[in-house]
C-alpha cells in the first residue's frame, strides 16, 4: 500500500510531537522562512496514524493512494 501524508501548513505549529511518535521517522520539523513540519520520507509510511492521533491542531492527514 502506498500511502499519502498532507501537512496542512495554516495549522500546522512545528512543535514537533508527530516526529517524535513517527516510527519510521517520515516527518522532519525544518526551518527555512518559517519552522514547518515536513514530510521527508513519504514512501516509508506505514499508514499507522500516529501522527494523525498525535497532533492536536488536526493538521495532518493520511489517506491511501
Amino acid at each position: 500500500m502506498v500511502w499519502v501524508v498532507i501537512i496542512d501548513e495554516t495549522k500546522c505549529t512545528a512543535d514537533g510531537l508527530c516526529v517524535e511518535i513517527c516510527p519510521v521517522k517520515a516527518l522532519e520539523v525544518q526551518e527555512n522562512s518559517k519552522k514547518m513540519t515536513k514530510v521527508v520520507s513519504p514512501d516509508d509510511c506505514l499508514g499507522c496514524m500516529a501522527c494523525v492521533n498525535t497532533c492536536e491542531h488536526q493538521a495532518i492527514t493520511v489517506t491511501e493512494y
